[in-house]
């Protein structure tokens, strides 16, 4: 029905979505450990083809009740834009829940807070952002183009602005030389800034990027194993003390070992859930059947 501009990604979570592609690529498009968007050059689409697309995909799902705006770097249009968009989009589609998009940290900090407000009251409801890990070192490696700090303003600023935020982190990412601290670092930054939703991938390289990768990361880098990634997930879980309540999975198709819960209730019950996978590796995910 619509006329995508492929490669297309959304969060899992968005699986039912109807999406509509408002830019496309990344703006910055520099991080090391993803190529979702290599193939592009960012541009953000004329409003006459956007809306197009909303009065099309109106007549043919007028039910739709969750709407993701893709690619990955929709909050980088002006809030006069995105505005524009949202009011159309609620103006053709009458039972709307959710509207949601990837926010990098930079994108949420450049918006004012009455930008934000203003994108809330038309209709955005969700960010998901990449915090991928709390280190700074690691950060700088994989060129991130953010710090711990800037990650926990960001995150601040758009539950202030009473956004529903769901982050993303990357086991792995720092190797077996700064697991540890990947992980400290990363359980502090969850702990502060406890978002609503947490989702933790598992690092993959594949050919199209492991030497980017590799070569910005400066120094040897030892992939973890699955042994190590269940290590890190235990190590995650145990520290992560969040002030409010957090919906917690590391059940996507990258994961060795899925587990899941909410804190602070479901803590116990996840690393329980860890020490059993331990004792039982014949219920790792196959490396065949794993999705990245």
């Amino acid at each position: 029905m619509l006329d995508y501009d492929y490669p297309l990604y959304r969060p899992p979570s968005e699986a039912g979505s109807l999406i509509f592609q408002v830019t496309l690529g990344c703006s910055f498009n520099k991080c090391s450990y993803c190529d979702m968007y290599r193939t592009k050059e960012y541009r953000e689409r004329p409003w006459d083809e956007i809306r197009m697309e909303i009065d099309m995909a109106s007549r043919h799902m007028p039910d739709a009740r969750r709407i993701f705006l893709a690619d990955g770097d929709a909050l980088n249009l002006s809030t006069e834009r995105l505005v524009q968009i949202l009011d159309h989009i609620r103006d053709r589609f009458h039972n709307i829940e959710r509207i949601s998009c990837y926010a990098m940290p930079k994108n949420i900090l450049e918006k004012s807070p009455e930008d934000l407000a203003r994108l809330r009251d038309a209709g955005l409801g969700m960010f998901y952002i990449g915090i991928e890990t709390g280190s700074d070192i690691i950060l700088k490696k994989i060129t991130k183009g953010a710090t711990s700090q800037t990650i926990i303003k960001a995150c601040q600023k758009a539950k202030d602005a009473r956004y529903t935020i769901s982050c993303m982190v990357i086991l792995g990412l720092g190797g077996k030389t700064y697991s540890s601290q990947h992980i400290e670092e990363t359980a502090k930054i969850l702990s502060t800034t406890a978002p609503h939703y947490v989702g933790a991938l598992t690092l993959h390289l594949d050919g199209s990027i492991r030497e980017e990768f590799l070569t910005k990361f400066r120094e040897p880098f030892v992939q973890i194993d699955d042994a190590d990634a269940l290590n890190e997930l235990e190590l995650l879980v145990s520290r992560m003390q969040p002030a409010t309540p957090v919906v917690f999975r590391a059940n996507h198709g990258s994961n060795a070992y899925p587990i899941g819960g909410t804190f602070p209730q479901e803590k116990d019950a996840m690393l329980q859930k860890i020490s059993y996978l331990r004792e039982h590796p014949e219920m790792c995910r196959p490396s065949g059947f794993r999705g990245f």
